[in-house]
């Protein structure tokens, strides 16, 4: 049985800055998550309020958080039309709504920062292993390795090689065999 590294306890209230950029991605999952399940009716803001009131998270309009968060939100259509054309052999209405939700999030990281795009990849993995169906985590992992490829293959790390990216081994001089 392996052992998991506990999670790293915050004393409340915690501005959302002094969070670890994973738990900083993971509250700004919830807050699209809350979004979506409002129908973007209820504003960010309020959805933030809430979030602040209940959790013990301060959440500023001026935080990264909050910022990424509300970027999402307003760009989510072209986000979506990013996304398409890496979905092979599906239809975006197929997906559920917490990988849409984290695809959404990782196109925008792509697209808006200068996070290094296996790292985008990995952090993604890991909020579709924690919040998405199971498995859901290697549809996630395919689309945006893809995406990487397409628009990014100098950022491919280096020990991630597809079977044909790989060099071919010399061939033997030895004529005994």
């Amino acid at each position: 049985m392996s052992e998991q590294t506990p999670e790293k306890q915050y004393p409340m209230p915690v501005s959302c800055n002094d969070l670890t950029l994973r738990d900083q991605r993971a509250l700004i999952f919830h807050l699209l998550y809350s979004a979506d399940s409002f129908d973007y009716e209820v504003s960010l803001e309020a959805i933030a309020e809430n979030i602040s009131r209940e959790y013990g998270y301060i959440i500023l309009p001026q935080d990264f958080v909050f910022t990424a968060a509300s970027a999402v939100v307003s760009n989510r259509t072209e986000l979506d039309q990013a996304i398409l054309p890496f979905l092979a052999n599906w239809r975006f209405e197929r997906l559920g709504v917490i990988t849409k939700l984290i695809l959404r999030y990782a196109f925008w990281e792509f697209l808006h920062t200068e996070t290094p795009p296996f790292v985008i990849i990995n952090e993604a993995v890991e909020l579709t292993k924690c919040f998405a169906e199971i498995n859901a985590f290697r549809f996630v992992n395919g689309v945006l390795d893809e995406w990487v490829t397409k628009n990014r293959p100098e950022a491919r790390r280096p020990d991630v090689m597809e079977a044909t990216d790989a060099p071919e081994a010399p061939e033997s001089d030895d004529t005994s065999k």
